[in-house]
């Protein structure tokens, strides 16, 4: 007789079966709302601002870097965030100057576990990523 009655209960197109996936989505709704998601519209260059060059870097930073670095939110990712980075007199984690020389070093040779994009990047698109970062 339970079965039976369960049966009814969770059968396609019944009552209780749509509430219960109306209670499943408003309850992963209010999850997603409560959970502090930092989503938001992306800005368009213009909005940002953005001359040519730093709107290039920002095209190589969403291609290269966006994976593991976060630009505009001090959270990271897999890699540090690069919010802020050039508004520092040192590099957080290595401790090196906060420069267009010592970043560029970076991306082209890489360190740790962020790989060496030497091979992949031009000297110009090194420069436009960095003027790009220096926007955040």
């Amino acid at each position: 007789m339970q079965s039976s009655r369960f049966t009814l209960c969770y059968r396609r197109g019944s009552p209780l079966r749509n509430h219960a996936r109306l209670a499943l989505l408003v309850g992963t709704m209010v999850l997603l709302v409560c959970s502090g998601c930092d989503v938001q519209r992306r800005k368009s260059d213009a909005e940002l601002g953005l001359n040519p060059q730093q709107a290039a870097g920002r095209r190589l930073y969403d291609q290269y870097c966006d994976r593991c670095h976060e630009p505009y939110l001090a959270r990271a990712k897999k890699g540090r965030s690069l919010h802020g980075v050039f508004k520092k007199q040192f590099l957080s984690q290595s401790g090196m100057p906060a420069n267009d020389q010592r970043v560029g070093e970076m991306i082209l040779t890489g360190r740790n576990m962020m790989p060496a994009f030497g091979q992949v990047m031009s000297q110009q698109q090194v420069q436009d990523l960095l003027a790009y970062l220096h926007t955040l």
